[in-house]
């Protein structure tokens, strides 16, 4: 699959995924788990994108690499958490989110380019 997704690209996808988690409990009726997970997820992925060494990062802590592994870890766990632990709108919801973060892992060029790292 080619990488297509620049590091910018990325972050921005970052910030709307952070909004998407934030607003999902309100906006598709998620209680219990499936919305404590969303405003978690919510949180995290904050935390990860701000931590970021990439244009859109705050403080460069973080390896954009390692970024990436994680969204690979995370969007698969999304997508088992949404085929075993939730049905109705948690259901849809985890298994899109999790699809969606791994097709922007599998899209990004996590080497950019050099001066596109900060």
């Amino acid at each position: 699959m080619p990488r297509f997704l620049s590091p910018r690209t990325h972050g921005i996808l970052d910030y709307v995924t952070v909004v998407v988690f934030a607003l999902a409990p309100a906006l598709l009726g998620l209680g219990g788990l499936a919305a404590a997970l969303s405003y978690a997820l919510a949180a995290v992925h904050l935390a990860m994108t701000l931590l970021t060494a990439f244009p859109l990062g705050v403080v460069a802590k973080i390896p954009f690499p390692f970024h990436g592994t994680v969204e690979m870890v995370v969007g698969s766990v999304l997508v088992l958490a949404g085929s075993f632990l939730f049905e109705g709108p948690g259901r849809m919801f985890y298994l899109v989110m999790g699809a969606v973060i791994l097709l922007v892992y599998l899209t990004t060029d996590y080497r950019g380019s050099p001066a596109a790292a900060r």
